[in-house]
């Protein structure tokens, strides 16, 4: 029993130093025991993210591209819309 009264003393007399490497120590063994879960979580957090971005820019580059049509085509209308009707008048 003494033993352990002694062990009992030594571990409530632990610097802040030797506690902040116990608590080190438990976080590593955690991580080393569930490594092969976070990876897994990460990569599918990794691809989740990487095919929001992908998917965004592709719908950016394609409404630009319906844009610059329809721009296209409005300029197309005002210019026949300035010349006027075409008649046998005036072709």
């Amino acid at each position: 029993m003494a033993d352990r009264g002694a062990e009992e003393s030594a571990k409530a007399e632990l610097t802040a130093a030797e506690k902040q490497l116990v608590r080190r120590r438990q976080e590593l063994a955690y991580f080393k025991k569930n490594a092969a879960r976070l990876r897994q979580r990460n990569l599918l957090t990794g691809l989740g993210i990487g095919a929001f971005v992908v998917g965004m820019f592709a719908y950016t580059v394609l409404s630009v591209k319906q844009e610059r049509i329809l721009e296209e085509l409005d300029d197309e209308a005002r210019i026949n819309i300035i010349r006027g009707p075409r008649t046998g008048a005036n072709s």
